[in-house]
């Protein structure tokens, strides 16, 4: 049996793993999904990435949480790379669920399609707090695609605003990059959050990874809502040893 750590993307926190959760650990697993600092609701969003990473971190050592598989969503594969590089000594295996990759020196923004880049520069410098909130009709059409309108809406009610600093700090990553532990790279076939094709995320994202296993599944960005019990399986399948 696996532990898995489930670490969330943006505008979300860890609470939007626990029906993920409950199937992992009808099988027998354990599971454990820490909110990044500055993310969720009521918080102070004042963080930067190493901020970010380091509250995942302490989340494993304070928990002695060792052999574990370590999924990242969306910009949560930003996180994991990381985290990977402080405490690789903990971690059996990498997953990436349609998470960014992100190049030595690159700032998650630097692998936005443009006119995300400019959406979320504009919602940003008008928040009050340097935040950034998706829109609803983005959300329903590029997110949560395979989902009718009342899941759409209440799944976007779970939702909190992002903190953009982490999204723009650029990114020392050499050290991951010299890492041996094993990495998958999840991937969901009706995902647009990023275009597909010339943005998308696999093989854009995946490749970047050099040796890994690729887990796909039908579905959008959003399954965690949509179909759990089936991303859970594609969890456990891209988790085995």
């Amino acid at each position: 049996m696996s532990t898995f750590v489930l670490v969330h993307g943006s505008w979300h926190d860890g609470s939007t793993w626990e029906p993920v959760i409950k199937h992992l650990e009808a099988k027998g697993h354990q599971a454990f999904a820490p909110t990044v600092a500055g993310h969720g609701k009521g918080v102070n969003k004042n963080v930067n990435h190493a901020q970010c990473t380091r509250s995942i971190v302490d989340y494993i050592v304070d928990k002695d949480l060792t052999d574990i598989v370590l999924l990242g969503h969306s910009y949560g594969g930003s996180i994991i790379a990381k985290v990977a590089e402080a405490i690789s000594d903990r971690i059996r295996r990498l997953i990436f669920w349609d998470a960014f990759v992100l190049n030595d020196g690159d700032s998650l923004r630097d692998n936005l399609p443009p006119h995300y880049q400019n959406l979320f520069d504009s919602l940003a410098r008008e928040s009050e707090d340097n935040t950034v909130m998706i829109p609803f009709d983005i959300w329903r059409e590029a997110f949560i695609n395979d989902a009718d309108l009342e899941l759409a809406k209440s799944s976007y009610a779970q939702l909190s605003s992002e903190p953009y600093q982490p999204l723009i700090d650029k990114l020392d990553l050499k050290q991951f990059y010299s890492l041996s532990i094993p990495k998958s790279y999840l991937y969901c076939s009706e995902d647009i959050a990023l275009p597909q094709g010339k943005w998308g995320w696999h093989p854009r994202m995946s490749e970047r990874l050099g040796l890994f296993r690729l887990v796909q599944m039908p579905g959008s960005h959003e399954v965690m809502f949509s179909n759990p019990i089936g991303l859970a399986e594609k969890i456990i399948t891209a988790g085995r040893d």
